[in-house]
């Protein structure tokens, strides 16, 4: 895999998954970092337009600029409170909490390893959170299993809460002959995408590209520059050689989600076949159970936020370059946590299987954490 970054030389917009019609109090919102298909799609681009064309992708991630050089820069857990650790209720059996009633047909409740100051002291609330960490945070996550809270801080004027600016455009498309708004789809908002400086976008793919070389992204094929980037490619060696061995030491785990997770399976209501998603893999079963016919899995609980919207469209089969908007798909957003008693690879991860097309685009990446006791 060769790693390159892509530096917008403008706004970028990345119009997310709503259905959307220029006219009265129209507003086409942006999402970001963009999903793999809008990555892929730039990327076809640069190579043969053939439809049999494939490219593995990794990303997208964020990179910055530093006075050591570039780096890598992933989503947040989301299993943590501030800085404070969560863990399934049980892990913990000192938690107060143990005697809760819970829906034991969903994942088991989250809980504070340990109770401090996070939730009530005044001067913790003016701390600024980085909601994106640097790859020695991240690396040292996986080692130890733990983030210590000065690594949760962020760095003056460094934006490591949020990288970039959400700008807001207005568009106006005037009468023939006048000066004035046309009375229908003549207005429509939409908001763009800035980084700040000293920020881009990683991705790796699996073939190498002579650089530098602009590439459109996005709406009105804003340009970006795309450029090798070795040192990103020893930087995600490290942390997959380090989730690998996580992997197969086996004990309680925990699966970092670094990417959208599409975990989506085809079901029939009253004849009908429907895709249904949900915030975890389908193949994955809960650890405990609800009556003595069920067989206990590995699965105990998730920390997860709301859905990330992805939409892709169906190529026509005769003209390569028509397509059509296929179904949206929801996907658990990127710093999910997944706590298992032993650790368990994605279907996903099957190359035979047409699922694998989710991972090839990047999506459900997933590294490897040792639960260590506290």
């Amino acid at each position: 895999m060769f790693w390159y970054t892509l530096t917008p030389l403008d706004l970028l917009l990345l119009r997310d998954a709503k259905p959307f019609t220029p006219g009265e109090r129209a507003w086409a919102g942006s999402v970001f970092p963009p999903n793999g298909h809008a990555i892929a799609g730039a990327l076809r681009g640069l190579f043969s337009q053939n439809r049999d064309f494939r490219l593995r992708l990794i990303g997208p991630f964020l990179c910055r600029q530093t006075e050591s050089g570039n780096k890598l820069y992933l989503p947040r857990p989301l299993g943590f409170y501030k800085s404070t650790p969560l863990v399934p209720l049980e892990w913990n059996s000192d938690s107060y909490l143990q005697q809760a009633l819970w829906d034991k047909t969903e994942p088991s409740p989250l809980v504070k390893l340990i109770e401090d100051e996070d939730g009530s002291s005044t001067s913790n609330s003016e701390k600024k959170f980085r909601q994106y960490l640097p790859y020695e945070v991240v690396h040292k996550y996986l080692e130890t299993g733990q983030i210590d809270k000065e690594d949760w801080l962020v760095e003056g004027g460094s934006y490591e809460d949020q990288p970039w600016t959400v700008e807001t455009r207005s568009h106006n498309s005037l009468e023939e002959g006048t000066r004035q708004v046309k009375a229908a789809d003549g207005y429509f908002v939409e908001n763009g995408i800035r980084l700040y400086a000293g920020w881009s976008l990683a991705i790796a793919i699996d073939q190498e590209i002579n650089t530098p070389t602009t590439l459109r992204l996005g709406g009105e094929g804003h340009r970006t520059i795309l450029q090798r980037c070795n040192e990103l490619d020893e930087q995600w060696a490290n942390l997959q050689q380090q989730s690998q061995k996580n992997f197969k030491s086996g004990g309680k785990s925990i699966a970092y989600l670094v990417t959208p997770g599409v975990f989506e399976r085809k079901d029939k209501d009253k004849g009908t076949e429907k895709s249904l998603c949900r915030a975890f893999p389908w193949e994955w079963k809960l650890a405990h159970t609800v009556n003595k016919n069920q067989t206990p899995g590995d699965l105990v609980s998730v920390a997860t936020d709301k859905a990330v919207l992805v939409s892709c469209r169906f190529r026509d089969k005769d003209e390569i370059n028509k397509s059509i908007p296929a179904p949206q798909v929801f996907a658990a957003p990127p710093g999910s946590l997944y706590y298992l008693n032993q650790p368990r690879s994605l279907f996903q991860e099957n190359e035979q299987t047409k699922v694998n097309n989710w991972r090839k685009l990047g999506y459900s990446e997933l590294l490897w954490i040792n639960y260590q006791e506290q």
